[in-house]
């Protein structure tokens, strides 16, 4: 049985969080998966319980902060401490293969580099700022992999733009997933409602957008489109609900999206909750899911998990969101960062409750045909056993 080392950025249970999670759960009888993380956190706890072995370790995780002066000077000595932690964790034990699951982390590529372990880089991301670190990416990547698997045919398209050699050892293979939890009754979902806002008539609307507190998935975008639809079109009969957690030392930007509620004078119409492991009553309980990224998403895992819940979804109308929702079919598509295009987006559903139901369950079946859970992980057998 082959061993196979996962590389991975985070101990959340986000978009790649949760993709690693489901990959290694459905291989496990076919490889060993040994799964390094730099921390403790959900993800552990999950991986703890299906049995995988996970090892704390740094991973030399790129941020902006590396870039710095004397993060620079300190780079080769964090390389250098982490590959050999590493090694001194692992032994003797032969590896097989070394799956880097997103490009923000380098231990990795070092540690296969300097073992001649064959290593795949698996991209979840489209890297557009700063420029240099975009156009520095794919010839990194190129040289530090012997195969490289994209989430979508945009963040293909982005790598290779650079680097058209990538394309030689590339393949695209679709994240997915399965709800396999059943629907939670209209009881349950109601008194789940209620418990969001202390003022809500049966006929209420819920939005909602589920996903990391940051710059760049467009909370503040979705609260400024809200504030027109209810101070604009005297649309009252709605509320907005956001679910998610910043990261470390990021927490001010919690702070910050709070206190634009409280100064826009909606805060009863508006609730923010911190992440939740068991998603899937909440998607139950909102009417209408938006992803408004302000950058373009590589993929959009929320956007499936939606769909799966039988959910319109609003996306932004870049990345890889535009391989997962049809416009007019299962959801609608609006101009990236255009507030009056999101806003007239959702009133669009609002005014005609029809759609929300037809997009909804088209959504569904589009999302098990197109991006199930055994189609992702059988290809990620298939191609593991062809190396």
């Amino acid at each position: 049985m082959k061993n196979i080392l996962f590389i991975h950025q985070s101990a959340d249970l986000y978009g790649s969080d949760k993709t690693l999670l489901y990959l290694v759960d459905a291989i496990k009888n076919d490889f060993n998966p040994i799964v390094v993380l730099p921390e403790e956190g959900p993800l552990t706890e999950e991986l703890n319980k299906i049995n995988i072995e996970v090892i704390i370790s740094p991973v030399i995780k790129v941020s902006r902060q590396l870039f710095t002066s004397l993060q620079i000077i300190k780079l080769p000595f964090l390389m250098y401490s982490a590959v050999t932690a590493l090694k001194k964790t692992l032994g003797n034990r032969k590896i097989d293969i070394v799956h880097s699951n997103t490009l923000a982390v380098f231990l990795g590529a070092l540690y296969s580099h300097k073992y001649k372990i064959k290593h795949v880089w698996h991209v979840h991301e489209i890297i557009k700022h700063p420029k240099i670190v975009s156009k520095a990416y794919p010839y990194l990547v190129n040289y530090f992999s012997s195969f490289v698997v994209f989430n979508s045919q945009a963040s293909f398209n982005h790598l290779c733009e650079y680097h058209p050699k990538l394309k030689k050892k590339s393949q695209i293979i679709y994240n997915g997933l399965d709800r396999n939890l059943s629907f939670i009754t209209e009881a349950e979902q109601n008194a789940l409602r209620k418990s969001f806002f202390n003022e809500l008539e049966p006929s209420t609307l819920i939005i909602g957008l589920i996903g990391r507190i940051n710059k760049h998935k467009g909370q503040h975008l979705l609260l400024n489109a809200f504030e027109e639809l209810l101070l604009g079109n005297n649309i009252k009969n709605i509320k907005l609900l956001f679910i998610g957690s910043t990261i470390k030392k990021q927490e001010h930007l919690l702070i910050e999206l709070e206190k634009a509620i409280l100064e826009k004078g909606i805060k009863e119409h508006v609730t923010v909750i911190d992440f939740q492991k068991d998603l899937w009553k909440y998607y139950d309980c909102i009417d209408i899911v938006i992803v408004p990224t302000t950058d373009p998403e590589p993929f959009g895992l929320v956007a499936v998990e939606a769909m799966l819940s039988k959910k319109p979804v609003i996306a932004a109308n870049h990345g890889g969101l535009k391989e997962i929702v049809l416009h007019n079919n299962t959801g609608l598509l609006f101009e990236p960062s255009n507030k009056i295009a999101l806003k007239n987006a959702i009133e669009k559903l609002i005014l005609n409750p029809e759609l929300i139901t037809l997009y909804g369950n088209q959504g569904y079946t589009r999302s098990k045909l197109e991006f199930s859970l055994l189609k992702y992980t059988n290809s990620f057998k298939t191609f593991y056993h062809s190396i």
